[in-house]
């Protein structure tokens, strides 16, 4: 199994390189509403990506995929999601949604003109897991661990995991034979949370997609050979642990997630140590 590994970037060419070394999807993001007051006090990157930089990197992609997040279900919404499959969209993802009536609206407003996949971040969302899957036309669902955990308000993202909860979602997912995904990733021996721990869980709980994350590449802060090597350095060395994962029996799976459940206790007994 190979994750479909995404890059947010609405660099021509950065994504270029990016597909030249292996990422499936390049991901423009276009959410802005409500995104500012849920994260503007926090260390998180929020883009400032653009209608055109959709047509941009339309461009330059030969094979790896163009995935699009609007905004949230809105007034404009259906302006916004025709637009963005006008440029070029493979895929268009609805985040923050919160019921099944909302998801009946983006797959309708999308009309089969593009995949669609929902990004799951909300409490309400989570709780009405089974409502949601009973929505026809959803293609994909990733489960953002970003915004989840600040609305559950969790000190870490990834108590998600430790936690069960990715678990359980994940497991009502695929149960609907939907193809799902979490959270991102960092380059291998990198990350708060080594990059190792949580590939192995993805390959654990039957991922299907992964983003690789600001840890990964930090195109803003990288030099231009620092980001070549990023991708192509990063994405080999991610290919290459996924064929040892294949390798991996039952016990060393729970092995792995016993040692990354003491990290992250560990690490939120730290930020809660004040």
């Amino acid at each position: 199994m190979a994750l479909k590994l995404m890059y947010i970037t609405n660099k021509p060419e950065i994504a270029r390189l990016a597909e030249n070394c292996g990422v499936d999807r390049i991901f423009v993001d276009l959410e802005l509403l409500g995104k500012d007051a849920r994260q503007g006090h926090l260390n998180t990157v929020i883009s400032r990506h653009v209608p055109e930089d959709v047509s941009n990197i339309r461009k330059v992609l030969k094979h790896a995929q163009l995935l699009v997040r609007v905004d949230p279900i809105h007034d404009a919404s259906q302006a916004q999601i025709d637009d963005v499959i006008a440029r070029g969209a493979d895929i268009v993802m609805l985040p923050m949604f919160t019921t099944a009536q909302e998801a009946e609206r983006f797959v309708a407003m999308v009309g089969g003109r593009a995949k669609t996949m929902l990004l799951l971040e909300t409490p309400q969302a989570m709780a009405r897991i089974d409502d949601i899957l009973e929505v026809a036309g959803v293609d994909e669902i990733h489960i953002g661990l970003n915004d989840l955990h600040l609305g559950m308000k969790l000190d870490f993202m990834f108590e998600l995991l430790s936690g069960g909860i990715v678990e359980y979602i994940m497991g009502k997912i695929r149960a609907k034979g939907i193809p799902c995904g979490f959270g991102g990733i960092a380059r291998i021996g990198y990350g708060m949370l080594p990059a190792e721990r949580i590939l192995c869980e993805h390959f654990r709980l039957g991922s299907s997609m992964a983003i690789l994350s600001r840890s990964f590449c930090d195109a803003y802060k990288m030099s231009a050979e620092e980001v070549e090597e990023a991708f192509s350095v990063g994405v080999k060395k991610i290919r290459e642990f996924e064929q040892e994962l294949l390798t991996y029996t039952p016990e060393q799976f729970a092995q792995n997630r016993a040692q990354m459940k003491q990290i992250i206790n560990d690490i939120v007994k730290a930020k809660t140590a004040g």
